[in-house]
């Protein structure tokens, strides 16, 4: 994708029940979702023009809102429709998806009970989150200072807008210190994703990942985990301390943009992209590609 800026972009964005030209979407500055956080979101990838569990990521999207007190106006069905409508308005085989919900500007404070709630979808192409030299190589990983708070404090089972504060923070952060992500714990101290990513060790065959009891349990970490269950690989999900990372052998994170990617280090911790990772990172890449794997099989 050329490097324009994402309001200039050509094509159509689903907002509010129609297509609309892309660069005419314009949410109003006051909107209640700009100012308070009221906004929750999907990503998707699109495979061969279908969306991968989209259904899955729908049915997500509606509970995030539910617990964010907001109701989305249109059904699951619908916007699974309104996102291949999307698709295929803008010519998109191989793209990143993104349907995101908000509260408008009827009110603006705190309470906003009043307030619209207005759903946007739109697509784009979307190229290797990371290059493919880096990314068998093992990205590098940089602790945060900053932590997943506690359940009692957010609603950590919503994709919602302002829970991905704190992961940009730590990102940027990352980034300038010469790092492609972070790593946080969560507020006891514990081992618990990377900034927009599940994670998981491999130590002895045996898969290790922490228990999500304060971020997503993402699709992308469920996928992974049914693969590795096919291929007789045990998985324990579990708490992780910071400390045992030292005993794994491998170390890869899962999540939508990033599929299945290897870690090589996280601060002084040291990892070596393994069969394991790798093997998991072919069969995800079948899954979500089935006919590339096919002409391979083919071959």
């Amino acid at each position: 994708m050329a490097d324009v800026p994402f309001d200039r972009l050509d094509g159509y964005i689903w907002y509010d029940g129609k297509l609309e030209p892309w660069a005419e979407v314009r949410p109003h500055v006051l909107s209640h979702g700009l100012h308070y956080a009221s906004s929750v979101f999907e990503g998707e990838r699109v495979y061969e023009s279908e969306t991968f569990k989209l259904t899955e990521h729908t049915e997500r999207l509606h509970s995030s809102a539910q617990l964010l007190g907001m109701e989305i106006p249109y059904s699951v069905a619908q916007i699974d429709a309104a996102c291949r409508e999307v698709i295929a308005a803008n010519d998109i085989t191989d793209g990143y998806l993104r349907p995101v919900a908000w509260r408008g500007s009827e009110m603006m404070g705190v309470s906003a009970q009043k307030n619209t709630i207005h759903l946007a979808i739109a697509v784009w192409e979307w190229p290797d989150y990371y290059a493919p030299e880096a990314r068998m190589k093992g990205l590098r990983l940089q602790l945060s200072k900053w932590k997943r708070p506690s359940p009692e404090t957010i609603p950590c089972k919503a994709k919602a807008a302002g829970l991905y504060m704190i992961c940009t923070l730590s990102k940027h952060q990352a980034e300038k210190d010469g790092y492609q992500d972070a790593l946080m714990l969560d507020w006891r101290g514990r081992v618990a994703e990377a900034t927009g990513a599940n994670i998981f060790f491999v130590r002895d065959g045996v898969l290790h990942t922490p228990t999500p009891d304060c971020f997503l349990d993402g699709i992308t970490r469920r996928t992974v985990i049914e693969l590795a269950g096919r291929r007789g690989l045990e998985v324990v999900d579990r708490i992780i301390q910071p400390e045992e990372m030292s005993d794994f052998s491998e170390c890869f994170m899962t999540g939508t943009a990033v599929e299945v990617t290897p870690i090589s280090e996280i601060d002084t911790y040291r990892f070596t992209p393994g069969s394991i990772t790798q093997m998991l990172m072919n069969d995800y890449s079948a899954l979500v590609r089935p006919s590339q794997s096919g002409a391979a099989a083919a071959e």
